[in-house]
């Protein structure tokens, strides 16, 4: 069972993204995906989207996202590193030269959540010849030619939104989940991570019974933001080491 951790890019700060990434690396963290700040992310909530303003107010953008994600290939050299962002910044950037940068920085694959399959060909194009892996994702309400459709693009791994709605930590998962998952496994042996709502140990086992990875985002967020800085590190071991052990 996989864990793939998030973390908004500038969020407190870039020095504590250079900490925090390693110790949750160490602490059993299998992929990180860094959130490329946006001002209008519409796939996520308030708690995401508050550390990505945040960001933004300090000269976080794409071009320093790519240097903060070379700067952690570095230190995590074995763990694969994703970047999750908006497809407003990779078109100015310009898709081969977003391409290039990203390879250079060490960046294993790309979410884009507002860039859908039947538009995704010219990045797709421009990644493919990098070596990058687009990740797709896939909500309980998408239909059985757009499952099909996605597994086709995609490579690396399939991101299945667990709920009909925006990121954020919840409660309980969906009862439906199980039954969506079975249905992207019938089309694809990619493996397949489950994300959004998604903040204890008890739901990452869960997951683990009928997907390959389960993502953790918002809880991370909320635990940068409430934990002093000299306790980042031990907090955030301590939490992945409770996702773990589930």
């Amino acid at each position: 069972m996989g864990l793939i951790a998030f973390t908004t890019v500038g969020h407190p700060d870039i020095e504590s993204n250079l900490k925090a990434v390693p110790a949750m690396v160490s602490a059993g963290v299998d992929i990180v995906e860094l959130g490329i700040p946006f001002s209008d992310p519409l796939a996520d909530g308030a708690t995401i989207q508050a550390s990505s303003f945040h960001a933004l107010k300090q000269g976080v953008n794409l071009g320093s996202t790519l240097e903060i994600a070379k700067a952690l290939r570095k230190s995590c050299p074995e763990t694969p590193l994703v970047l999750m962002g908006y497809y407003n910044p990779i078109f100015s950037f310009g898709l081969s030269a977003f391409a290039k940068k990203a390879k250079e920085a060490g960046v294993d694959g790309i979410i884009v959540p507002d860039l859908p399959p039947e538009e995704a060909g010219p990045l797709n194009s421009s990644l493919v010849q990098e070596g990058i892996d687009l990740i797709c994702m896939l909500a309980p309400t998408s239909p059985p030619e757009r499952i099909r459709k996605v597994a086709a693009m995609s490579s690396g791994f399939i991101y299945c939104v667990s709920l009909t709605g925006v990121t954020g930590a919840r409660s309980e998962l969906p009862r439906g989940l199980p039954e969506f998952i079975l249905r992207v496994r019938q089309e694809t042996p990619l493996p397949l991570a489950v994300g959004f709502g998604i903040s204890k140990g008890a739901q990452v086992k869960a997951i683990g019974r009928y997907a390959d990875a389960a993502v953790v985002g918002s809880a991370i967020v909320d635990l940068l933001d409430k934990t002093p800085p000299n306790r980042t590190e031990v907090e955030l071991r301590e939490f992945i080491g409770q996702l773990r052990s589930g």
